[in-house]
């Protein structure tokens, strides 16, 4: 092995070790052309083990292509259906962070950073030309292990028969597949908008049509200050909401300054922060959970309630 090969290697070796890399990235690295090059003296040299070989990258490949997958799967409950928020017991404080209209080269990448550095995993909801112009920025938010979600190519509020609705959806589904591997299921139409063709046709192909309960501000014409975004995500903040900022659009850069009070807030207040996937599944399992215990709880608490109806 030549002594760049191996100051390369030994660099990687040491990032890996200082940063905790989950095994998940590592497989990720095992998967690189990069990472496979500066491997090469190891590389298995007779066509048998070359087989072998290429038979186990193919399926460390598939399997996170399969991790990716679940990370972005919606319950069946969920999907072709509307969401605004999830429905949770009082006491289960989670709440889900959203951001619109990126990938950006600066806002979206900033936004990253800081979630990465507070251990907070989000939902990412990309418009297909963003996808099409920085498709760095998309990778690593998938690498990073946050969700993304569907915004139309062209983000347009106009009405829009079913061809128009079909392409603005399919073709930034495709762009994502292709550029970070990720079949979303989760759909949010721009503006919120739900009677102009876009909502219609995700819920015909199964999206799961995500809202919000309550949002931050930042996209307003003349949006609050740093400390008024701040405010709007802390005194809405409620156990399964659905919280809308905004890492593309225009000039987010006042969103990124108040990301991390929001995040501490929330933090202080006992909340943690999960994906939109992870939130619905919370959901189905608390429903799951009531729906096998009710009859029981019923007829506890009304011990005569079985017999008048016999």
């Amino acid at each position: 092995m030549s002594s760049r090969k191996l100051s390369w290697l030994l660099k990687l070796i040491i990032i890996t070790l200082v940063t905790g890399a989950s095994s998940l990235g590592i497989s990720l690295l095992l998967t690189t052309s990069g990472f496979e090059h500066l491997l090469g003296i190891i590389k298995p040299k007779s066509e048998s083990a070359k087989a072998s070989h290429n038979k186990l990258m193919s399926a460390d490949a598939q399997n996170i292509s399969r991790i990716t997958d679940q990370m972005n799967e919606v319950p069946k409950a969920f999907q072709g259906t509307i969401v605004y928020q999830g429905k949770l017991k009082p006491n289960e404080k989670v709440i889900a962070l959203t951001f619109d209209d990126g990938p950006g080269p600066k806002n979206t990448a900033q936004i990253l950073e800081i979630l990465k550095k507070n251990d907070v995993k989000a939902t990412f909801f990309m418009i297909g030309q963003m996808v099409k112009y920085f498709p760095e920025v998309a990778k690593q938010v998938a690498a990073d292990g946050h969700v993304i979600g569907n915004h139309t190519w062209h983000h347009w509020y106009r009405h829009m028969d079913v061809a128009t609705a079909a392409s603005e959806i399919d073709r930034t589904a495709e762009i994502i597949y292709k550029t970070t591997g990720v079949k979303t299921t989760l759909f949010r139409p721009p503006g919120g908008f739900l009677n102009n063709g876009l909502a219609e046709y995700a819920k015909s192909e199964k999206y799961a049509v995500m809202m919000w309960s309550e949002q931050s501000g930042d996209a307003e014409r003349l949006s609050p200050p740093v400390t008024g975004l701040v405010k709007n995500v802390l005194k809405y903040a409620k156990p399964g909401a659905i919280v809308l900022l905004h890492d593309g659009g225009g000039n987010r850069s006042k969103s990124v300054k108040a990301l991390p009070e929001m995040i501490a807030g929330l933090k202080a207040e006992g909340y943690r922060f999960v994906t939109i996937p992870q939130l619905l599944e919370i959901q189905a399992q608390e429903e799951s959970v009531e729906t096998a215990v009710s009859p029981v709880v019923i007829n506890q608490e009304h011990p005569n309630q079985q017999l008048n109806h016999q």
